[in-house]
């Protein structure tokens, strides 16, 4: 599929626009004065023949965009309906969009917590749940929590730029989580339970291990994956027979899995996502190096006038 994700998020915005915008003088008109609260309207969700019309009005145009309804579910905003679908066969990428439960409005973007403290929900939830290898000091008042994928291209550009943050950032930790998203990438999944195992064994060489991965991604395919991911762990120090041993059991699988649905629980759709003391960072590789700093330098003062 050539189409890009800004362009399909181009084609969205411009039709979802357009219908939030749309004048209704006639229902206004038609409108009884407002005397008592109306009752409340039970919540609706869009069924998947409403949802695969939508996008057939949407790019039934191009023959060549392929599309796939993956996920139906409330959003965190009560009447609101998370929608995510996939693009290209096989998928290159995911999009989700927010339906209304009157199932007459729709929008893109991105929900956003709300409140005197707004990040706390999420800083508390990744406080007691993510429990990856960490780098920096345990008692670091800023945690930040990297959603990432092995054999992400834009995982592997972020890396470097995040391992610069926490070199400039003694008040910061960083702890890591699997989040492979097998659906588009092959050995994404072994890569994880590789990284799982070996962070149990010995966080240093989990980081070790890491680096490398990254450092190799392009030579990594699915059909040499195990053969590679073998070499790269031995040289990171772990024994590369019991890792690919303790990968392939049920229990490893449990825990990657565990880590994948904490990041869908806190609305994680793509990596790399960071969590900066439960701020979401979606735009990792666009957001300046600098900007990230101020970001853990006011988390650090914050946390110390509390």
């Amino acid at each position: 599929m050539k189409k890009s994700l800004a362009f399909i998020i181009a084609v969205l915005s411009m039709t979802i626009a357009a219908a939030q915008s749309a004048p209704s003088s006639a229902k206004k008109a038609a409108a009884p004065a407002k005397t008592k609260s109306a009752p409340t309207t039970p919540e609706k969700q869009p069924s998947t023949e409403e949802l695969n019309g939508f996008m057939r009005h949407m790019f039934g145009y191009d023959p060549a965009v392929k599309w796939k309804i993956e996920s139906v579910k409330p959003s965190e905003v009560p009447g609101v309906t998370e929608v995510v679908v996939t693009f290209g066969d096989p998928v290159q990428q995911r999009t989700p969009f927010y339906v209304a439960s009157d199932l007459q409005h729709a929008f893109i973007g991105e929900i956003i917590p709300f409140g005197a403290d707004p990040f706390g929900p999420a800083r508390r939830k990744l406080a007691e749940e993510a429990k990856g290898p960490v780098k920096g000091a345990p008692d670091a008042p800023v945690e930040i929590v990297e959603f990432s994928d092995f054999e992400c291209p834009h995982c592997k550009r972020a890396w470097p730029k995040v391992e610069q943050l926490m070199s400039q950032s003694p008040n910061a930790r960083l702890v890591f989580q699997n989040f492979p998203l097998s659906n588009i990438h092959k050995w994404a999944d072994r890569a994880a339970g590789y990284a799982d195992c070996i962070s149990r064994k010995s966080p240093d060489q989990f980081w070790k291990f890491a680096q490398a991965v990254f450092d190799q991604q392009e030579q990594i395919n699915d059909q040499n994956a195990v053969a590679k991911l073998n070499i790269l762990a031995t040289d990171a120090g772990a024994d590369a027979a019991a890792t690919a041993a303790c990968a392939d059991s049920s229990e490893t699988k449990a825990r990657v899995n565990q880590q994948y649905q904490l990041g869908v629980s806190l609305g994680v759709t793509g990596t790399p996502t960071l969590f900066l003391n439960g701020r979401k960072i979606t735009n990792v590789n666009d957001t300046p190096a600098e900007i990230m700093k101020q970001m853990v330098d006011f988390e650090a003062q914050d946390s110390a006038r509390k």
